[in-house]
């Protein structure tokens, strides 16, 4: 047998797998958004009216747009917060004690997220751990009333839980820089910053633009933290197709947001993907 086929041979059981569980449930939302359904009478005729109806309802295109605005706060504030925890990790930990530190990183995935989510409720509450603590110090006179059911909340919620999701990318790419060519840079003059900015920054951008992307596509479709720490000023596009699909009995209106949040994530990505590229090849 030559190599070739032994590789495809060897590939296909798993490329079959993928397909099964992969494209083949996303063929179906796919499909599922021409359609129509009145209630419990679904109607295969092949149409554009649910695309029409999300491309101009307000209610839609408002959702989309808080959604994928949440989505790049708590991108920007896990990233920007988890960069200098994995850097002092991999710079100023002892080798013998970094397995340590990544183990209490991901303690936070021993809990359900459910869990972590309601704690979040509680310590936010109006009468939550932080408003009690708050008031007993003596520095507000009233609980705080922006820190729950809004926006806030949820952004704080979800950057707490995908915190770990970007710290592991992030340290495993600074893990891989030669700490020679931040000798070097340093013996030809640079100081620690323009080193960091230089150097060790561009270095770690694979690592950066993968924790980008762990955080920015899971949280559009986040439909749980919305629900229970959000209130009305802070519910996604995840929550109205879980109504579409389960309160209102419309899959075909479900399916056809979930395509249009798929492919404006989609083409974010894409963007950034091509803005970095563009902006690692202007340092070069």
């Amino acid at each position: 047998m030559k190599d070739s086929a032994r590789g495809l041979a060897l590939v296909s059981p798993t490329a079959l797998y993928a397909l099964a569980m992969l494209v083949a449930p996303m063929a179906a939302i796919v499909l599922f958004s021409f359609w129509t359904q009145d209630y419990l009478t679904l109607d295969t005729t092949l149409t554009f009216d649910n695309y029409r109806e999300a491309v101009t309802d307000p209610i839609y295109g408002q959702l989309m747009v808080r959604s994928l605005y949440i989505s790049g706060i708590v991108t920007a504030v896990t990233v920007v917060l988890a960069f200098p925890i994995a850097y002092y990790i991999s710079f100023h930990v002892a080798p013998e004690r970094k397995a340590l530190w990544i183990f209490l990183v991901t303690i936070p995935f021993w809990t359900s997220y459910l869990i972590r989510v309601f704690l979040w409720k509680v310590i936010l509450g109006f009468n939550g751990v932080l408003n009690t603590s708050l008031l007993g110090l003596g520095i507000i006179d009233a609980p705080l009333t922006f820190i729950l059911y809004n926006l806030n909340a949820v952004v704080i919620t979800l950057a707490h839980a995908f915190a770990p999701f970007a710290i592991l990318p992030i340290f495993v790419v600074l893990e891989r820089i030669d700490r020679s060519l931040l000798e070097a840079a340093q013996d030809l003059g640079e100081t620690a910053l323009t080193t960091f900015w230089r150097v060790t920054l561009p270095l770690a951008m694979p690592g950066v633009i993968a924790a980008v992307l762990i955080v920015f596509i899971p949280t559009v479709g986040d439909y749980i933290t919305p629900r229970l720490v959000g209130g009305p000023g802070g519910l996604m596009i995840a929550n109205m197709i879980q109504t579409q699909f389960l309160r209102l009995n419309n899959a075909p209106m479900g399916a056809t947001l979930a395509v249009l949040a798929m492919v404006c994530v989609t083409v974010i990505a894409l963007v950034f993907l091509w803005l970095n590229r563009r902006f690692l090849r202007g340092r070069n």
